[in-house]
């Protein structure tokens, strides 16, 4: 099995996190079960084993484990926090299974992706984006932009609210409305992803604190994530 990502074009780096391809290389023994942690973000997905299976899937403030089977090739957009502008009922939380019958062109993309190497296919995805752009789905957002360049410097959801420069009601309204998350799980999330990668007494205020939160958001304490999972 193998993930990869892929950084995008200039001109979408302030809508798009990476372009991302999860594989299986040969037929696994047992069915594969995907620990996805949330992180906010959106994802247009596509499935390249059946090109009629797509969607846009996002995650919730906890993490959600999915069965992708034995065999199978997904290829997605990891959009940022805040720039889905389409339809909020599309949004699934898991690896979706059945043929897609929304607006966008994801099953014509995912076919003209078949027989494609992943470093390829880039092209093929902004295209999509900037179709996506043009009719509205996807647009920058400063909001969360503020937010995520500065998240080392977010303590509280009062540092938040001051970084955006809004009143903490503000803040609520306007991130609940282009994220789905009010501040506090917005921040939970933002942590859990940043303990990946510094310290977590960066982040918390003890280990206890941090195991707890993790615990909530994983399902899973930090040392028995690292046994399950090997990371």
């Amino acid at each position: 099995m193998r993930y990869t990502e892929l950084r995008p074009i200039d001109d979408l780096t302030d809508v798009v996190h990476c372009f991302w391809e999860l594989r299986t290389l040969a037929e696994l023994s047992e069915e594969f079960q995907y620990h996805a942690l949330p992180d906010a973000c959106v994802n247009l997905l596509l499935n390249l084993v059946d090109t009629s299976i797509a969607g846009v899937t996002a995650l919730h403030s906890e993490a959600t484990t999915l069965n992708l089977g034995k065999s199978f090739h997904y290829v997605g957009v990891q959009l940022f926090p805040g720039v889905w502008q389409g339809d909020a009922t599309e949004l699934s939380s898991s690896y979706v299974g059945s043929p897609y019958k929304g607006a966008l062109p994801l099953t014509q993309t995912g076919r003209r992706l078949i027989g494609m190497k992943f470093e390829d296919m880039p092209q093929l995805l902004s295209e999509l984006l900037r179709w996506c752009l043009a009719h509205g789905f996807v647009r920058a957002n400063p909001l969360t932009a503020r937010i995520l360049s500065r998240v080392d410097a977010i303590r509280s959801v009062a540092d938040m609210a001051a970084l955006a420069e809004l009143s903490p009601r503000q803040l609520q309204r306007k991130l609940k409305e282009v994220t789905g998350f009010a501040p506090h799980d917005f921040l939970k999330v933002l942590r859990l992803q940043q303990s990946f990668r510094k310290h977590y007494l960066d982040l918390y205020a003890d280990q206890a604190h941090f195991t707890n939160a993790f615990r909530h958001a994983v399902g899973y304490t930090p040392v028995q994530y690292r046994k399950r999972f090997g990371v």
